[in-house]
């Protein structure tokens, strides 16, 4: 039994390894195209005429704040068309009518589309106003975003050549400092968008469209076979189609989109169940179609690790489970050589802690005060691991589930409060939450019995895993008791 325990436990640090120390080959790339930057079109003095698209769902919170935004934006009135795509079922459909008619009324070419049915989700709404929009180029932001005023000539102007479909602008953070479990998102979005999506484009590897803050030339997304329904990430499954068809796409990293992040763990859990599990869907249904390809091998491998590294968490929590019984495992048999072995593992930590180290170094000025949250990141991961876990599975089997928005409550300031704020209400707490719960009480015995056997390297690991799964149960079910306490 212990040999079964200690094989397993092996196996699933030798996929984190695989995946963690994928971080050395970024940093590797980062270093290498540093001083690489994306090339501009010289202005030819014709502005094309520009849809775009801004897809709603229940956001009475900040949906005049993205159209204000929006019609802000500093671009010829006469070759400017907004598509609102509401799809609400709620009191946004009567703000969105009124802000939409006083900028009709200013003159701005606006329309408040509505669709009969929700068919295909946000990839149905994209798709819908598609076939009616008349721009050459189409900009889409979601509801908690707020482009500035310069977004259409900063990202124009990279349609360089007839081979470029898609330009994608770095995500900026307009409440990281709302509270801490915003600033650990803020750091780990950074290690996507300040390095990953740069390196991967300036390697020439594919990138993804974000879902927002991106334009699209249209004849690319026709091309590509229009957005597709059948994954949870459509953004995702549209890029690599495009990148397949033999599209260039460019990255902005120095030009960023403010947007909110989410305010609530159990609203964030459920972006990232929704990101997680449309990953490994598109993964299913576009690595064949990836390896078939005329792509060299480097970029095939390369969009193998982008479209599956969420498979690591299933490995992540197994790992949880496990470390408690090999702390007894440890001190109760002759497994000295097993363990001494079990070092060169720390290689996925270190790999983990410079990916984001120059993530934060690249883009902020107090780098260091940001980087000291890395182990409140790595708990925070590994809290979510059960979640994400059943985002994996279910994505695997192809269990099929409805596109779950995450809910924005416009909560920027420190002062903001979610506690009569109709979303939050109406937020579920998912039974995850408990098992949450009993997975931090199962991994306190971890620690303790760390310390009972002085096992100070294994110390640290049972920490964070003790404290991400007790931070994530506690933040979920702290949810029902501000609910209680606002009635």
């Amino acid at each position: 039994m212990n040999e079964l325990v200690l094989f397993i436990y092996f196996f699933s640090l030798t996929i984190l390894l695989i995946f963690s120390s994928h971080g050395f080959i970024m940093l590797f790339y980062h270093i290498k195209y540093e001083k690489v930057t994306p090339k501009e079109k010289e202005s030819a003095g014709n502005d094309p005429l520009v849809t775009i698209q801004l897809p709603l769902y229940n956001e009475m919170y900040v949906a005049e704040r993205l159209i204000d935004a929006v019609c802000n934006i500093e671009y010829d009135k006469d070759l400017l068309e907004i598509q609102v795509l509401d799809d609400s079922r709620d009191e946004t459909v009567e703000i969105v009518r009124k802000k939409v008619e006083e900028k009709k009324a200013l003159g701005f070419n606006i329309e408040h589309i509505r669709r009969e049915v929700r068919t295909g989700f946000k990839a149905g709404a994209l798709k819908y106003g598609l076939g009616i929009a008349k721009g050459e180029y189409v900009a889409i932001f979601d509801a908690d975003f707020v482009p500035t005023t310069d977004f259409l000539r900063n990202t124009l102007k990279f349609f360089h050549d007839d081979r470029v479909g898609m330009v994608q602008t770095r995500w900026e953070h307009l409440n990281e400092d709302f509270s801490m479990l915003t600033k650990i998102q803020a750091l780990a979005l950074n290690g996507h968008f300040v390095i990953e999506q740069s390196v991967r484009n300036k390697a020439g590897f594919f990138i993804n469209f974000n879902g927002t803050g991106g334009v699209w030339r249209k004849e690319c997304i026709e091309d590509a076979g229009n957005w597709h329904a059948d994954t949870l990430t459509e953004d995702l499954d549209l890029s690599f189609r495009a990148q397949l068809k033999g599209w260039k796409f460019a990255y902005l990293r120095d030009f960023t989109t403010p947007a909110e992040l989410p305010a609530e763990m159990n609203a964030l859990k459920a972006q990232q169940f929704r990101w997680t599990k449309g990953a490994i869907e598109t993964a299913k249904k576009l690595l064949p179609t990836l390896w078939k390809s005329d792509v060299s091998l480097r970029v095939k491998l390369q969009g193998t690790f982008h479209l599956t590294n969420n498979i690591v968490f299933p490995f992540i929590l197994l790992a949880g489970i496990l470390n408690v019984p090999l702390i007894f495992i440890k001190n109760s048999g002759p497994y000295d050589n097993f363990f001494n072995l079990m070092s060169v593992f720390v290689l996925a930590f270190i790999s983990s802690f410079l990916f984001y180290l120059y993530a934060q170094k690249d883009v902020y000025v107090d780098w260091r005060k940001k980087i000291t949250l890395f182990p409140i990141f790595m708990a925070g991961s590994m809290g979510l691991a059960l979640n994400n876990t059943r985002a994996v599975i279910e994505g695997l089997l192809s269990r099929k589930s409805e596109f779950v928005r995450t809910p924005k409550f416009q909560n920027v300031k420190q002062s903001d409060s979610l506690v009569k704020n109709k979303y939050f209400q109406n937020t579920k707490v998912d039974t995850s939450a408990f098992v949450e719960l009993i997975l931090a009480v199962y991994c306190l015995i971890g620690v303790i019995a760390s310390i009972y056997f002085w096992e100070i390297a294994a110390l640290p690991f049972q920490l964070m895993f003790f404290l991400g799964f007790g931070i994530v149960s506690f933040l979920s079910l702290k949810q029902s008791l501000v609910k209680k306490k606002g009635a």
